[in-house]
C-alpha cells in the first residue's frame, strides 16, 4: 500500500471520527434534557449565588446534568451567574436551558386594599426577593420619609394600588424608589390641582380616599360619599366616620384580623388619633389603601348638600343620605332596628 492510499484512508478515518463526536457533541447540546410535566416552569435564582448554587436549584429540571454542565462551561455561564426569574419550558435542550437562565423574566407584581403597611410589605415580599421585614425597614427610613415629605402614619399614601412589572430580585430600597417614582406619575399636576380645589394636599386626599373606600364598596357612590365628607370638612364638623373607629378600635388591640361589622356608642369615645368622632378633620394617616376609584371619588366629588348617611336596608350595599338631622335619625333608626333583627352584636 503506497503512502498516498494510507493519508487517504488515515483522513478517512479522522474524519468518520470527527463527524461521530459532532453528532454526539450536536446531539448532547440539542437533544431535549427537561424532567418536569408542566408545560413551563419558573425558577428563582437568589442574589449572589454561585455555579453550584445554581445546579442544585435547576437539578430537579433538569434530565442529565453533565450534558447541562457542558454546554453551560463552554458558554462561560458559571463565571456569569444572574440573580432573578427565569423560565424553562417542557422539552428544551441544555443549550436552550443556558440561555433561558441567562434571561430574567419580570413579575407582574399587583397590591391592593391593604390595611397597613406590615401587610403590603407581607404581600409585596411574596411576590418578590426582598422579605417583608426588609421591605418595612425601607419604607420607615427616616431620611427617605424626610425627603418625599411622609410619616411612619401615613407613608402608606405612597402606594398606588395597581399591576407592576418588576424583576423579582428586586432589592426593597430599588422596590420602595420604584413606588416613589409611580407616586410622582399618578400625583401628576392635574391631579395635585383637583386635589388643590377641595382644600387637600395629596396625602390628605388619599388619607379621605382611604375612608371613602372602606365606607362603600359600591364605586358608582364613592364620589357621594366624598361629597358629604367634604361637606364637613369645609363646615369643620366632625367626619364620624365609622371605619375610622373600626381601625382604631384594631390598632388600640393590636388586632386587624377581627371583624367588626358593629360599632358602639361606647367605641364612639375612645381615645385615638384616629377616632374622628373626637377629633375634627383628617386622622394622622390612611386606615386602608384606597384603590384609585376612591382617590378619583375625592378629586372628583358630587357637589351636593348631604351631611349625613347611613347604610340602607332597603339597598344592600348603599346608602341613604340626608341632609337634616332629623331626616338622618330616621334613616338612622331604621338601619339599627334592621341590624337589631339579624341579631349581629358585633
Amino acid at each position: 500500500m503506497n503512502l498516498k492510499k494510507i493519508i487517504t484512508i488515515i483522513s478517512v478515518a479522522l474524519i468518520s471520527v470527527l463527524m461521530i463526536y459532532g453528532f454526539i457533541l450536536l446531539r448532547q447540546i440539542f437533544s431535549a434534557n427537561t424532567k418536569f410535566a408542566d408545560k413551563e416552569v419558573y425558577v428563582y435564582i437568589p442574589t449572589d449565588s454561585k455555579y453550584e448554587d445554581v445546579k442544585k436549584i435547576i437539578a430537579s429540571y433538569v434530565e442529565n446534568m453533565d450534558r447541562f454542565e457542558m454546554v453551560a462551561s463552554k458558554r462561560d455561564y458559571p463565571e456569569n451567574v444572574k440573580p432573578g426569574r427565569f423560565l424553562l419550558t417542557k422539552g428544551m435542550n441544555s443549550y436552550e436551558l443556558v440561555k433561558a437562565i441567562r434571561i430574567n423574566v419580570p413579575v407582574n407584581l399587583a397590591f391592593n386594599n391593604q390595611e397597613r403597611l406590615e401587610n403590603f410589605a407581607g404581600r409585596v415580599g411574596s411576590q418578590i426577593e426582598a422579605d417583608s421585614l426588609s421591605l418595612l425597614t425601607s419604607f420607615k427610613d427616616s431620611v427617605f420619609l424626610k425627603e418625599n415629605g411622609f410619616t411612619e402614619e401615613n407613608v402608606l399614601a405612597m402606594f398606588i394600588p395597581n399591576t407592576y412589572e418588576t424583576y423579582w430580585n428586586t432589592s426593597a430600597e430599588k422596590f420602595r424608589d420604584k413606588m416613589i417614582k409611580e407616586y410622582r406619575n399618578f400625583w401628576n399636576k392635574e391631579r395635585v390641582a383637583k386635589a388643590t380645589k377641595q382644600g387637600l394636599t395629596p396625602i390628605e386626599a388619599t388619607v379621605l380616599a382611604s375612608i371613602v373606600h372602606k365606607e362603600s364598596v359600591k364605586k358608582d357612590e364613592r364620589p357621594r360619599i366624598a361629597g358629604v365628607y367634604l361637606n364637613r370638612l369645609r363646615a369643620q364638623m366632625p367626619l364620624q366616620a365609622d371605619p375610622t373607629v373600626i381601625y382604631a378600635i384594631k390598632k388600640k388591640s393590636n388586632d386587624f384580623n377581627q371583624v367588626i361589622k358593629r360599632v358602639f356608642y361606647n367605641d364612639l369615645t375612645m381615645s385615638s388619633p384616629y377616632n374622628t368622632y373626637v377629633n375634627i378633620g383628617l386622622p394622622p394617616g390612611p386606615i386602608a389603601m384606597p384603590d384609585i376609584t376612591a382617590l378619583e371619588a375625592v378629586l372628583n366629588p358630587e357637589k351636593n348638600n348631604f351631611i349625613y348617611f347611613c347604610a340602607s336596608v332597603d339597598r344592600f350595599g348603599y346608602h341613604e343620605f340626608a341632609a337634616t338631622l332629623e331626616e338622618h335619625n330616621k334613616n338612622a333608626k331604621k338601619y339599627s332596628d334592621w341590624i337589631n333583627s339579624q341579631g349581629v352584636k358585633r
